[in-house]
């Protein structure tokens, strides 16, 4: 791969020649406001688009970098007079509005950091992260609050300020906030190894957890984010879009930063994703780079000629959650005609291993290779590397350039991640004799669906709060479509009745209290469990069960 990058790109991908590879590095002060929306405010780039928000009534609002910037600072001015600066948390429940982009901007403005929180959650989801962070200020919308308002001082008593632009009585109101220019603001930028980011994901065990990132996340990440945007972020007429929520990796770290780190605009809307409105979206805005996780691109292949029905500008997908099958990666660059770069990760330490058309040669349904800057082994359970061609857990070395600061709150967490020197994600893969993966599943109970990461401790213990439920398993079954679908296992309690009806009421039950993404796809009614030497369901046994089906299944 060396001999393939172009050398005088070096420097701006943050990589340096080693006798043995590359190495990523960055400035000690280095910054997500500066090597952002920061980068644009000069003369040449200030007044260039930064932001293109599609309305709900089809209403198309842009932004500049300076408009986006004189935003940031008003908020940050009015944080810092209630009393938030530097190390405080600040949470951002705005979804995929220009609010989120703006906030971020302000929150690196004031040396603190972002909580992101995603209007995908139910309320207990929400108020799961909110107290375990103790967050004390909130930004967010009528609708996405709405759900906790009457209970929010006994739900999430650390909250003392509300920021929305439809306040209710007792919130303040954001767009007046933006909009009010601040007389004097002084920021307090902080450097690459202090906190910028909160972010809460699922684990195999338990509640979500919360993984803090610093600023130094997106300095490690530039070559690898330039090679699955095949070296093509720059180009004059990109615009950037991506469904994918901006409270997670994927739509945050892998789109937004990225375009604003390029100085190209991002288009958004708050719709929900469909085939038909994605391929409308791209066509009117003509986007040309996105991320779309593997479910998404699926969709979008079931209209076999999209080009016949759509003005697309699409030229780059990037893509990665969940392994992307061959089939579908010829349906994108034959039909859709645009590259499809997958790659792989997890939000503790991410952009391990990946493609770039543009350097090496990809093998239809293989993970890629390790991306420069990255050592990446294949190991068994006692931390020996495997031979070539045999099945071991992915990890990576523990002092890897994107490797998170560590959990909230959860030091047990921290230490279940190391495997002596390594970090390892309870991925399994074979490697080939060209250095290239394949993705072979979970060495966990954590389901992959759709992009998401999804913990089945948290829907159990979901489901174990409704009234009709006794006992019950959650694993992840094999889907063509999303990877892994979520399948419940419940028995009742007794005197009730099993039906259709009471499937529903489950489903909901999660739906509202967690996530609509969390919701079992399936629920079956089962008599007992099968059970461990400890005296624990065994659940390898039901995935076992789920494989051998799914392998039977012509």
């Amino acid at each position: 791969m060396r001999s393939l990058i172009p050398s005088g790109r070096l420097s701006a991908l943050n990589l340096s020649e080693t006798p043995t590879g590359y190495e990523i590095s960055w400035a000690p002060d280095a910054n997500i406001f500066h090597m952002t929306l920061g980068k644009h405010l000069g003369p040449v780039m200030r007044n260039r688009p930064a932001m293109i928000f599609e309305d709900d009534t089809g209403k198309v609002h842009a932004q500049t970098f300076a408009d986006v910037d004189r935003e940031a600072t008003n908020l940050a001015a009015c944080l810092r007079s209630l009393g938030f600066g530097r190390g405080d948390l600040i949470g951002i429940h705005t979804g995929q509005h220009p609010d989120t982009a703006m906030a971020h901007m302000a929150v690196c403005k004031l040396g603190a950091v972002a909580v992101t929180l995603s209007q995908l959650y139910g309320p207990d989801s929400l108020c799961h992260a909110m107290n375990d962070c103790k967050v004390e200020v909130l930004l967010t919308s009528k609708d996405a609050w709405r759900a906790l308002r009457e209970t929010a001082k006994t739900r999430v008593p650390h909250v003392k300020h509300i920021l929305s632009r439809d306040p209710t009585p007792g919130e303040i109101d954001l767009g007046a906030v933006v909009s009010t220019d601040a007389p004097e603001f002084e920021p307090d930028y902080v450097g690459a190894d202090d906190p910028a980011l909160l972010m809460y994901t699922s684990g195999s065990t338990g509640q979500p957890k919360g993984i803090l990132h610093g600023h130094r996340i997106l300095a490690a990440y530039t070559p690898s984010i330039s090679l699955f945007f095949n070296l093509s972020m720059e180009d004059a007429d990109a615009v950037f879009w991506s469904p994918s929520d901006w409270a997670w990796v994927g739509g945050l770290l892998d789109m937004l930063f990225p375009a604003w780190m390029a100085g190209r605009p991002i288009a958004t809307s708050q719709e929900r994703f469909t085939a038909d409105y994605a391929f409308d979206f791209m066509a009117r805005h003509k986007v040309t780079h996105t991320f779309l996780a593997p479910t998404a691109i699926k969709r979008l292949a079931q209209t076999p000629d999209p080009h016949a029905l759509y003005d697309l500008s699409l030229r780059v997908i990037c893509t990665g959650g969940e392994a992307l099958a061959a089939d579908t990666l010829s349906w994108a660059e034959t039909k859709l005609g645009a590259v499809c770069n997958e790659f792989y990760g997890m939000t503790e330490v991410n952009h391990l291993i990946g493609n770039c058309a543009a350097v090496y040669p990809r093998k239809p349904g293989s993970m890629g290779r390790s991306y420069p800057g990255h050592e990446v082994l294949l190991v068994d359970g006692d931390g020996e590397e495997v031979a070539q061609g045999e099945p071991g857990e992915i990890v990576t070395l523990a002092t890897s350039p994107t490797r998170f600061l560590g959990y909230l709150n959860n030091p047990g967490k921290d230490a279940e991640m190391r495997l002596g020197p390594y970090l390892r994600t309870h991925d399994l893969a074979v490697q080939d004799a060209d250095g290239y993966f394949w993705y072979k599943g979970r060495s966990d109970d954590l389901i992959k669906s759709s992009g998401f990461r999804i913990g089945p401790a948290e829907i159990e213990e979901c489901l174990l709060a409704h009234p009709s439920v006794a006992e019950v398993a959650v694993i992840g079954k094999p889907d063509a479509d999303r990877g892994a679908i979520v399948k419940a296992f419940v028995k009742l309690r007794a005197g009730v009745d099993a039906n259709d009806a009471l499937r529903d009421a489950l489903r909901a039950h999660v739906k509202t209290r967690l996530a609509g993404y969390k919701a079992p796809r399936e629920v079956v009614f089962v008599d007992g469990f099968e059970m461990t030497s400890s005296a624990k369901i065994n659940r390898r046994a039901l995935r076992e069960a789920e494989q051998r089906a799914a392998k039977d299944t012509p």
